[in-house]
């Protein structure tokens, strides 16, 4: 019995440390530069994509010609006036992360009756890290 004590023991514990391990992952190393993209310049085939999808909230990436879209929709609307802002992008040493949030119309903006869908894409260098939406 004592053995199995000791086993389920170093396993709590690297368990444990792994746990702290991956909290590291998690420092800021540096902030990326982004561009927020007009529809017209986002590629053709992210564009299907999204459109295809964009009933629902999305988050997607697409990687192109040493380049990484993102996009995050916030699904149908059923007014216009919305739109996405992109607050943070940065890197850790395991992932992207990327912060936005969805704007409701403003109140001096004519809100027209009729669905929408805001979505934001953002350019950025191609990384193979993950993505994480905050």
């Amino acid at each position: 019995m004592g053995k199995r004590h000791l086993a389920v023991l170093i396993l709590v514990l690297l368990t444990l440390t792994a746990c702290s391990i991956s909290k590291t992952d998690e420092k800021k190393i540096r902030d990326i530069e982004f561009t927020v993209l007009d529809k017209e310049d986002i590629p053709e085939e992210f564009t299907l994509r999204i459109e295809e999808a964009k009933e629902e909230p999305v988050k997607l990436s697409y990687a192109d010609k040493g380049y990484l879209y993102i996009a995050r929709g916030y699904g149908v609307k059923k007014t216009s006036g919305y739109s996405v802002n992109v607050s943070r992008c940065y890197e850790t040493e395991q992932r992207v992360h990327i912060n936005t949030s969805l704007l409701g119309p403003g109140k001096e903006e004519k809100i027209l009756k009729k669905k929408t869908y805001p979505y934001v894409v953002v350019k950025m260098e191609y990384t193979a890290k993950p993505i994480e939406f905050d």
